[in-house]
């Protein structure tokens, strides 16, 4: 009969011990959420969802791709025309805190700095810092098209863009109080152009691993973490995940040029491919993350838990969570969500995945 008791006694103290872990300990599984920051209308309706949704879910760290909506003073002519106050911003701060959330702002740096036909805020202020100039926006975009145009990059060598950039990540960091900072870093298409007359004829790896360093030292000044997605770290042509989840242009070799405290946010929407393995192997953190389709996300749960489970002392700790990331507005999210407006099937994708990989984690 003691030996039972004395093993029930060793259990409690396991989960007692994981419920009171903190992001810096060995037992602490990220729980994450990545979305859109609602728009100013959306505001109050996004937090009633965290705490109705995120909050029983136990999700811990929420990822919000900002970028410019959030009324700058820095660089006021950066904002989106109706942008998030300091006040709402530090009542998502208040709330996330409340309820032990790591809330963590995105600006997309480098790449994604144009999205179709429409140049984003940083290169439509300051088109001097635009890598490819020369190629024009079109007034219909299609894909794939004669330019390479997915997403315009800015320059990593222009002397002036870090002065810039940085003002609004550490102006966003001190507004959100946070102590991690995602730099997106996604999709880079655009960079060591041929006809850049700063970028011409250098290594993209090492372009790309010194702006990723570049950042990460400017975050570390102030003891801050970098976050970033994974995709330019993998090769895509030897893995065979192709231009989306791995690189084909050869930034991949930056994996062993960069500091190893940077997190990957390691994504992959169509199967469980075992990249977070190669990248723990490699010295980082990583965070796996699905999106719409609920199988991968619990096969990639499944993964991540025998990551965690049958690897040595030093590798499992490297293995972070996961993070259900979500691609659409946060106020169409909640439409689909609350079924508050007619939907297609496809546009539910999102939706079944978060329930379903949180009820996954729930147990």
């Amino acid at each position: 009969m003691m030996k039972y008791v004395l093993t029930f006694l060793c259990w409690l103290s396991y989960f007692v011990a994981f419920a009171q872990s903190t992001p810096g300990d060995s037992l602490y599984v990220v729980r994450g959420f990545c979305i859109a920051a609602p728009s100013v209308a959306e505001h109050e309706r996004f937090l009633t969802f965290i705490e109705k949704e995120l909050v029983p879910r136990k999700v811990n760290t929420l990822v919000l791709r900002v970028d410019y909506n959030y009324e700058f003073k820095s660089h006021p002519k950066l904002r989106d025309e109706k942008a998030l106050s300091n006040k709402q911003v530090k009542q998502l701060v208040k709330l996330c805190q409340k309820n032990g959330i790591n809330l963590i702002p995105q600006i997309n740096l480098l790449g994604h700095q144009s999205w179709a036909s429409t140049t984003q805020n940083l290169l439509r202020v300051y088109p001097q810092f635009d890598e490819t100039p020369h190629v024009q926006m079109p007034e219909k975009y299609v894909w794939p098209n004669a330019d390479g145009l997915y997403c315009k990059s800015y320059c990593p060598l222009h002397p002036e863009v870090h002065g810039v950039v940085f003002d609004l990540v550490d102006e966003i960091m001190e507004a959100f109080e946070a102590t991690a900072f995602h730099a997106g870093m996604d999709e880079v298409f655009y960079i060591g152009d041929d006809k850049c007359p700063r970028c011409a004829g250098r290594d993209k790896a090492e372009l790309f691993a010194g702006e990723l360093t570049k950042i990460r030292n400017h975050l570390a000044q102030k003891n801050r973490t970098l976050w970033i997605w994974g995709d330019r770290l993998l090769d895509g042509k030897t893995t065979g995940l192709g231009m989306w989840e791995g690189s084909m242009n050869n930034t991949h070799r930056a994996v062993d040029l960069i500091p190893k405290d940077i997190v990957i946010c390691d994504w992959h929407y169509n199967r469980a491919e075992p990249t977070a393995a190669y990248l723990a192997l490699k010295g980082f953190n990583v965070i796996t993350c699905p999106w719409n389709k609920p199988q991968v996300a619990l096969d990639q749960y499944q993964a991540f838990k025998n990551f965690k489970s049958t690897s040595n002392a030093q590798l499992a700790p490297r293995y972070l969570g996961m993070m259900q990331t979500i691609w659409t507005g946060a106020g169409n999210f909640m439409d689909i969500y609350y079924g508050t407006r007619p939907v297609e099937e496809p546009q539910k994708g999102q939706v079944n995945c978060f329930v379903q990989l949180f009820e996954a984690m729930g147990q």
